[in-house]
């Protein structure tokens, strides 16, 4: 598909350590049996539509450290296995989350989101190859990459005040950087779902492609950043990632707090049911 080279993959790093599903998945690309300089992370639990979890979070932490220490990695491709790219965090997580106490609430969702955001410490653009479903966690979590594609037939939304509760995973902080104030908070105050050619014209994704194309594209973009100078694009990425890391710390634990206070209340409880039983809440 990328020009006339025989590309195929390697799974080079998989694991977990007390559960036999394989919870995320790192493939290192080859071109005519030479490692490319790019390699996939792929969330890996697709029956529940990669929901997002602490026992998914420490594999997916293995991964990156395994990818930090790549001296010949170029880029990186974010994907879900499957039908979706993440639809957000575990509702059984969330539901076990309001019979907790706001001080450890705020805790552990601080720690559940900085453990996503970890991806954040490889040093090389990362592309978010939009597969599927993107809702919650799962779309903040695409936003926090360099670079988003997105399938014709993927939706999108950070539908946190349909949960009753407030946005998380730096939702606050890099929506409004990168889609301008206005935008993020319709996003983020409605709840609305959007799809390919709405979240182009908004500038959440660079592009739309067709399902069977997307990991195709993704890799054409991540080739032609990693035929490029390694310390110019590294050297140039760290300076457009601090820009958006200013007070990002600051924003993850604003956040946590505020999602604490939303635990203690009862619309939490009313939203996880209302999405168990398929219809509106109230």
């Amino acid at each position: 598909v990328v020009g006339q080279m025989t590309t195929s993959f390697t799974r080079t790093y998989s694991t977990t350590t007390q559960l036999s599903e394989k919870l995320v998945l790192l493939e290192r690309h080859m071109v005519n049996g030479t490692y490319s300089g790019v390699a996939f992370i792929k969330l890996n639990k697709p029956a529940q539509f990669n929901a997002l979890s602490f026992e998914m979070g420490a594999d997916f932490k293995n991964v990156v450290d395994e990818l930090s220490a790549d001296k010949q990695l170029k880029c990186v491709i974010l994907t879900g296995q499957g039908n979706a790219f993440s639809a957000g965090g575990d509702l059984s997580f969330l539901m076990e989350r309001s019979k907790d106490t706001p001080q450890n609430n705020a805790e552990i969702m601080e720690r559940f989101y900085r453990t996503f955001l970890y991806i954040r410490k490889i040093e090389v653009p990362i592309i978010s190859a939009i597969n599927g479903p993107a809702i919650g966690a799962g779309m903040c979590l695409a936003m926090a990459t360099d670079l988003r594609l997105i399938s014709s037939k993927a939706r999108m939304g950070v539908t946190f005040v349909d949960l009753g509760i407030h946005p998380g995973m730096a939702a606050t902080h890099f929506m409004p950087r990168l889609l301008g104030h206005q935008v993020a908070s319709r996003l983020m105050l409605t709840g609305d779902v959007i799809q390919g050619e709405e979240a182009k014209r908004l500038g959440v994704v660079l592009d739309v492609v067709e399902p069977d194309n997307l990991i195709p594209a993704s890799l054409d973009l991540a080739l032609r950043i990693a035929k490029k100078s390694s310390i110019a694009v590294q050297s140039c990425l760290k300076t457009l990632r601090n820009q958006q890391n200013e007070c990002l710390d600051q924003s993850l634990t604003r956040e946590a707090g505020a999602q604490a206070m939303c635990y203690a209340s009862t619309d939490i409880v009313e939203g996880v049911t209302a999405i168990k039983e398929k219809r509106p809440p109230r």
